[in-house]
């Protein structure tokens, strides 16, 4: 039967073969070939399989596997493989019906389980293999975090994160070796961390906020003062409505056209889990800002492109939503536009009479919402306070339907 499942995927834990179920348990002595890594080969047994490593590049993997279609083949993985896990690489190239997949308990099970946590009121996180920074989105005050590390230096790092937003009276607590003889638990505090910890280890974080820390929601809308810009962005009330129109979705992508500092694109990214952003910008200094602004916000997968529209368009992936705040014309919306995906969201804002104008003629050929944004702030006059007000922003938005 050509699509009868040829490879198991096993999760394994630190008890080896004692933790498997007895079905699974004979997949894995049954096995002509075990693929893994040097920790899954020494926790299993099967005298008689060949073992593999993981390939060199890893993006081998698929095409390694594909040639043990005629053999029992076994991948061995840590805990569950389809919780932030190879599994799901692997699914995504081999059908469905070719493969069986073992879950076993799963790191963040594991670590709730010994912290007393609800695993439903936790922020589970992985940066194994994945910038650090990425999990700056998710501090925020009360909030319970569970994090896949990537090594040994990775809790320090991460509780020099916390400090230097003002929580650093978080508690922390490194687990390593979960479910084994050889289990360690380090306890701490995020602001006098000195632990030295197991390079395999999953870091368990009650974030606790002082007085002056800073507030970073996930809903868009941050303070102008928290982005590095030369003054040329998009300020924080009409940012906010901005993000709102391109509808921040799970795994989406962004064109920001005229990214400058990256405030369009940072926020958009924070707003979804994985969301992914280009920011399209022809100014050194902007680009700079804005790799600078990414890394200290959480998005450190903020692709930025040197370039001008529409060339430096060209390639890129079809994207879900795009934002044009800069270099607005007739041949950058017709661009965008063509490659905006069936439901991808389109949103320009402009503050000149020209652009204005150029949306209009633009709404009456799309059709689209075209409103006028304007914001004041309370500044001092003399001794007494009155409203000052911003230029106001024309936001042209629409579905592609």
């Amino acid at each position: 039967m050509p699509n009868a499942p040829w490879l198991h995927i096993v999760g394994i834990g630190e008890d080896g073969m004692d933790g498997l179920t007895p079905a699974t348990r004979a997949v894995v002595e049954a096995a002509d070939v075990i693929v893994g890594g040097e920790r899954h080969h020494t926790l299993s047994v099967n005298p008689n399989a060949e073992r593999l490593a993981w390939p060199s590049p890893f993006d081998a993997m698929i095409s390694t596997l594909e040639t043990l279609k005629n053999r029992r083949a076994v991948v061995l993985v840590t805990g569950d493989p389809l919780w932030f896990s190879v599994g799901a690489r692997i699914g995504r190239s081999i059908p469905a019906d070719q493969l069986v997949y073992h879950p076993q308990l799963s790191a963040f099970q594991l670590a709730a389980a010994r912290m007393g946590w609800s695993l439903a009121d936790v922020e589970t996180l992985t940066v194994h293999g994945r910038p650090v920074e990425q999990m700056i989105a998710f501090i925020q005050p009360d909030q319970r975090l569970i994090v896949l590390t990537t090594g040994a230096e990775t809790p320090a790092q991460i509780a020099k994160f916390l400090t230097d937003r003002g929580f650093g009276g978080s508690k922390m607590t490194v687990l390593a070796a979960m479910g084994g003889d050889r289990e360690k638990r380090f306890d701490g505090i995020a602001d006098s961390w000195s632990h030295d910890v197991p390079a395999f280890n999953t870091l368990a974080i009650d974030c606790v906020a002082a007085p002056d820390a800073a507030l970073l929601p996930r809903v868009p809308g941050l303070a102008d003062a928290l982005f590095q810009s030369d003054g040329t962005m998009t300020k924080q009330e009409v940012r906010a409505a901005t993000v709102a129109k391109l509808m921040p979705m799970r795994g989406a992508l962004l064109w920001d056209i005229g990214t400058g500092c990256g405030s369009v694109a940072i926020e958009w990214m924070r707003a979804a889990r994985y969301a992914r952003a280009v920011g399209i910008e022809p100014r050194a200094d902007r680009r700079a800002l804005a790799a600078q602004n990414a890394l200290a916000l959480g998005a450190p997968k903020l692709e930025i492109i040197d370039g001008t529209v529409p060339a430096a368009l060209d390639g890129l992936a079809p994207p879900d939503a795009v934002f044009i705040g800069g270099g607005l014309s007739h041949e950058t919306f017709e661009a965008a536009w063509a490659a905006l995906r069936p439901l991808g969201r389109l949103v320009a804002n402009v503050v000149t009479l020209e652009s204005e104008a150029l949306l209009i003629e633009l709404r009456k050929a799309h059709g689209g919402d075209l409103v006028k944004i304007q914001t004041h702030r309370a500044d001092p006059i003399g001794k007494l306070t009155g409203w000052r007000p911003a230029m106001p922003v024309t936001q042209w938005s629409l579905i592609k339907r």
